[in-house]
């Protein structure tokens, strides 16, 4: 499969802003997105305005809905996501609850027509995940059997966050995939979450760790040699800006009850190739690694949060689809990546 442009549904706008699903579907079609990551929030979203039914006969109505929508838009869905704050619970009560809803998201993919599910790690309070790593990998390798157990088998891929509470990195991402050992258990390699722990520091004036040019190189050169590219199952492109000022108390998007890396990542990711508007993360060097050291082709997902997303503008799907199909032509012309004809026509018409 050569590389397809794809997008997360709330990388459009955030419904809770007034951005409606099937414009956001308009415009993600007019400006050559192929495929898109449904957030589960634009799903409830959708299944919030139909009438009667229990809340799970709502989300299942939508998911038919939005599966209709796709379609006749000729756009794929990836996966639904994210799974969240799954592994390595404390609380086995809780665990099990997301066993239950996990059987119902199966439902969901199945309607939805996508055969994979994200995990992202958790990044809840410390107190209430274990730090044991055979622990969490016990628990996705349940799920990943449960997958398989799915007509069709189901996969799922798990995405280490950079401010995840236990695991942050790629490496600790690959090592439990590797626990996992399950062939429908893979991996999501995010550029921005990559550069964001080893590369990045929004508490730091000058936005970056100490060492972080030598930590990049070496976490690149494992990349390459480590991973095997079958198990990515896609990958997510984004940068982020440089703050004017660290991200500490008394900065606008300072949270108290967020890891400073949460805070930036929800405000400031930013589109590959933005630097006219502070990108500055080192996400051609990332993508050199997975797209030429590793050889990955498939699905290349526009995972960005920004405060934009949240503005109630009409204009912001338009936007942000634009400025993504933008980042996707750079991306192209830099990485050489093979795209099919059609693929590149249709988007270069629109920009």
């Amino acid at each position: 499969m050569p590389c397809r442009l794809a997008i997360t549904s709330m990388s459009l706008g955030r419904c809770y802003a007034g951005h409606s699903f099937i414009h956001k579907l308009d415009m993600a079609r007019k400006y050559g997105y192929r495929g898109l990551e449904l957030f589960h929030e634009d799903l409830v979203e959708v299944a919030d305005h139909l009438p009667g039914l229990t809340s799970q006969e709502r989300e299942l109505e939508a998911a038919r809905l939005i599966r209709h929508l796709c379609d006749e838009r000729g756009i794929a869905i990836v996966c639904l996501q994210p799974f969240m704050h799954f592994e390595g619970l404390v609380d086995r009560q809780e665990y099990s609850k997301k066993l239950d809803k996990l059987q119902f998201w199966f439902q969901l993919a199945r309607v939805l027509n996508t055969d994979i599910i994200q995990i992202p790690s958790s990044f809840g309070p410390a107190a209430e995940l274990s730090g044991d790593m055979n622990m969490a990998a016990a628990d996705l390798r349940l799920a990943a059997d449960m997958g398989l157990e799915q007509n069709p088998p189901i996969r799922f891929v798990y995405e280490a966050l950079c401010f995840g509470t236990r695991f942050d990195t790629w490496e600790q991402s690959w090592d439990i995939v590797q626990a996992v050992d399950r062939p429908n258990f893979g991996i999501c390699l995010d550029t921005f979450n990559i550069a964001g722990r080893i590369y990045a520091d929004p508490t730091s004036p000058t936005g970056r760790t100490p060492d972080c040019d030598e930590a990049l190189h070496a976490s690149l050169s494992r990349l390459v040699t480590r991973i095997d590219v079958a198990k990515v199952f896609y990958v997510q492109v984004v940068d982020a800006e440089r703050l004017a000022e660290p991200l500490l108390p008394g900065h606008p998007f300072h949270d108290a009850s967020q890891p400073a890396r949460m805070s930036w990542s929800r405000n400031c990711r930013l589109f590959y190739g933005e630097k006219d508007r502070g990108a500055y993360l080192p996400i051609t060097e990332i993508s050199d690694a997975i797209f030429n050291g590793l050889g990955f082709q498939g699905w290349v997902s526009m995972e960005l949060f920004n405060r934009r997303m949240s503005e109630t503008d009409a204009t912001v799907p338009k936007e942000l689809a634009s400025r993504g199909a933008v980042a996707w032509s750079k991306l192209i012309q830099d990485m050489r990546l093979p795209v099919e004809d059609s693929d590149l026509s249709g988007m270069t018409a629109t920009l």
